[in-house]
């Protein structure tokens, strides 16, 4: 081992930088020749790779139960809105009128909404609708915010003033008096009205969330100095600054998506969302919410779902946050 050691992540990959450098050759000097690095271990052993932020995330994610939990709960979600009938055999639309508003039967646990239908089907195929609009407009709005936020923060001018004054014009409509007025001019009852409306107000947070880390990121010495070498923006961009920049985003977009799944609902409820023959959960909740005191049942377990999923979004933000911030550390 030379005499002389730095650690070769520290040049150029946002480790430490010129600072990281300047402590090595301060430790360098004080070492007696022949002295093992700082964390190099006992004579012999391996020298470790350090491990990046990716890793210690991972590593303090899989030790949370708050992660695992919501984790295990997202995925059986995921799973039933993919294939409802592995457990759900009824059809949601099956109505059998004798039987409206009963409760709880042998085969129907959940009872029967208004036209005898079993919520319990109903309650299971509402996650298809709910998880297909959260993912898709988080993905649409983390793609379309992340690009133009990390555009307007890495290149400045006129572009980043332009995106953040429509970004300011955003911020200003009302959600859901917006979702009114938008949705009440379509006419189509697929998810993708709902989807396209909660991307386009959905995407300047995130804008503004990735403008500043990029903003940030690049004024870091490793990205100075692969400028200094001669790196083109594009490599600056995906090599250098994206993946020190992504952190944030990932985290908003996470906390985001279970408040995306929550407006869904919320829009549905109100008439401007989801419309039938499609399965929702808002659409359920809007229709029990008359017969709350005669029927509460075929309130209480839409809105359950609902609930428990909105949660198990927000505690794996939380804990996805929590892990990525060095703040927190």
């Amino acid at each position: 081992m030379p005499e002389s050691y730095v650690p070769k992540e520290a040049i150029g990959h946002g480790d430490g930088g010129s600072a990281a450098l300047a402590i090595g050759e301060a430790e360098s000097l004080e070492r007696r020749p022949g002295a093992a690095p700082p964390g190099a271990g006992p004579p012999g052993a391996p020298v470790g790779k350090p491990r990046s932020l990716w890793s210690d995330a991972w590593h303090d994610l899989y030790r949370n139960p708050v992660f695992v939990l919501s984790a295990l709960v997202i995925v059986f979600l995921v799973v039933i809105a993919i294939w409802p009938q592995l457990i759900a055999t009824g059809n949601p639309y099956r109505a059998d009128l004798a039987k409206a508003q009963q409760g709880s039967q042998p085969g129907h646990p959940f009872g029967f909404d208004t036209q005898g239908r079993d919520v319990y089907t109903r309650v299971v195929y509402g996650a298809r609708a709910s998880i297909t609009v959260g993912v898709c407009a988080t993905t649409g709005a983390a793609l379309l915010g992340g690009l133009l936020g990390g555009l307007a923060g890495f290149f400045g001018g006129w572009g980043d003033t332009l995106l953040s004054r429509l970004a300011d014009i955003f911020f200003g409509i009302p959600v859901i008096l917006g979702g009114l007025v938008f949705l009440s001019m379509v006419t189509n009852t697929t998810v993708w009205p709902v989807v396209g409306f909660i991307v386009l107000l959905g995407w300047p947070q995130i804008s503004r969330i990735a403008r500043g880390s990029v903003v940030t990121a690049k004024q870091n010495d490793y990205v100075q100095a692969a400028r200094a070498l001669g790196a083109g923006n594009r490599r600056l961009l995906l090599r250098h600054i994206a993946p020190n920049a992504v952190a944030p985003v990932i985290v908003v977009a996470t906390i985001a998506l279970g408040t995306f799944i929550a407006l869904e609902a919320t829009l549905s409820y109100l008439g401007a969302g989801l419309k039938p023959p499609t399965v929702s959960w808002g659409i359920d909740i809007s229709t029990a919410s008359t017969y709350i005191r005669t029927a509460p049942h075929m309130l209480l377990w839409p809105a359950g779902a609902l609930s428990i999923t909105v949660l198990a979004f927000i505690l794996l933000g939380d804990a996805v946050r929590d892990a990525l911030d060095p703040k927190l550390r």
